[in-house]
């Protein structure tokens, strides 16, 4: 249950964001789409790229304190891109897969439900918890930081995640 929730607060902490444009979807969460120019959203991505090895390492260690585990990948569509939530992660001989857990928006390159191997050119950030801490979520973190004070605080307050 605690990964559900976390994926839908997730998606709570981008619906208040400031400069990001929203598209609402009944039945499935809403998508907030960042420009590609956006400096410090490519930085948060570069950062997550750089420390892809941290994430397998901990998603191997069978610690007991990690859960929630789940990678944003980055799916083409034309001259667009979207960027989803996989979970469900394993591996398999050297290689990572997940599920794709939302119902893509604009790109047809994978549907939900899909099992994917995980590309690591395509990795736009990657997350767990470990006890209720955050670790990873750089762009989990950079929207957050962009919510005005009373929404961190409501974020804070109802994610279940405890972000430093």
């Amino acid at each position: 249950m605690k990964k559900i929730t976390l994926i839908l607060f997730v998606l709570f902490a981008l619906t208040s964001c400031k400069n990001s444009d929203k598209i609402e979807r009944k039945d499935q969460p809403d998508i907030y789409n960042v420009q590609k120019e956006d400096h410090e959203m490519n930085k948060a991505i570069a950062e997550a790229k750089k420390t892809l090895p941290e994430f397998y390492k901990a998603l191997e260690n069978n610690n007991p304190d990690y859960n929630a585990f789940a990678i944003k990948v980055r799916f083409d569509a034309g001259n667009d891109a979207e960027h989803m939530w996989i979970n469900g992660l394993f591996k398999k001989n050297e290689d990572y897969f997940g599920i794709v857990d939302n119902l893509p928006e604009i790109t047809q390159e994978v549907k939900q439900g899909d099992t994917i191997k995980i590309n690591a050119a395509k990795v736009s950030d990657w997350m767990y918890l470990d006890k209720d801490e955050l670790k990873g979520g750089y762009t989990i973190k950079l929207l957050r930081n962009r919510m005005s004070e009373d929404e961190r605080i409501e974020f804070d307050k109802t994610s279940g995640m405890l972000i430093k």
